[in-house]
């Protein structure tokens, strides 16, 4: 069992540059205690007893950084989160491409997927859509540095405050696209087969040739200092097709600072004109 249950000063500094590193997080002092209680577990499975003695496991051992990344970031998200974006979507967005369109297939990009919700929110809207319009097609791939929310996330099951959350506000898509099971909701599996998810580092450049036309980056650039922002946000722009939308967070603004996307309308981005 750790025998030290304070990081020190050197400790944190340390534990952020390795966040820093292989995340690109840029983690404050006023998460050290968050880190801690995210550490001690891991150390105790470890038979660990002192952070330094975790750090320079994490260091040495390549095979415990991905469970590192994994206990650092932090996954909060939500089925159809903030309903302006899904209004655009539905109203605006799907309609406009397809008109624009025709015959080709919508290419989206779920790119800080957590445990899945964004992204199945999005194949359900999508599915609507194909609906009422036969000749529309859609791929949807989802994302994420933690390779356990996205083990949650291809199993498409859900407990617990997401899901009730969920079958408060669209009990319709919940009997529609979810069965229930044990003490939750899990995902039909026609839903789950729309759905690609696989592990992406945001500061990596995207190397499986897909042009997006839609990219869902939100409520990730928070957790980034202003340059780690602009590298993030260059990587993905390489990742878009020229008339693709960025939508991000509804704490998250970009107009203070140098990017290629211009400014749409709330949550919502555009390439700049002239950038290639």
């Amino acid at each position: 069992m750790p025998d030290q249950a304070e990081l020190n000063p050197l400790e944190f500094a340390a534990l952020a540059g390795l966040v820093r590193e292989h995340t690109g997080i840029a983690m404050h002092e006023h998460k050290r205690v968050l880190l801690q209680g995210r550490l001690l577990p891991r150390m105790r499975s470890l038979g660990l007893a002192r952070y330094r003695d975790y750090i320079e496991r994490v260091r040495a051992d390549r095979s415990e950084l991905q469970p590192f990344i994994n206990l650092v970031t932090t996954n909060d998200t939500a089925f159809f989160r903030t309903p302006a974006v899904w209004d655009y979507l539905e109203r605006d967005f799907l309609p406009a491409w397809l008109a624009a369109n025709p015959g080709c297939t919508l290419r989206i990009w779920s790119a800080a997927a957590a445990s899945g919700e964004e992204a199945y929110s999005m194949a359900m809207l999508c599915s609507e859509f194909q609906e009422r319009h036969r000749s529309f097609r859609f791929a949807i791939q989802a994302t994420d540095i933690d390779t356990g929310v996205l083990a949650t996330a291809a199993e498409g099951y859900y407990e617990g405050r997401s899901a009730e959350r969920f079958g408060a506000s669209r009990p319709d898509l919940v009997r529609k696209y979810f069965r229930s099971e044990d003490e939750g909701i899990r995902a039909i599996p026609e839903l789950r087969a729309v759905v690609r998810f696989g592990e992406h580092q945001l500061l990596a450049p995207w190397r499986q040739g897909a042009q997006f036309d839609l990219v869902l980056l939100r409520n990730v650039l928070i957790y980034f200092d202003e340059e780690t922002q602009k590298r993030v946000l260059h990587s993905v722009r390489a990742a878009m097709a020229p008339q693709a939308r960025l939508i991000l967070g509804e704490q998250e603004s970009i107009t203070r600072i140098a990017t290629p996307f211009d400014f749409e309308q709330t949550h919502v981005y555009r390439i700049r004109q002239g950038q290639s």
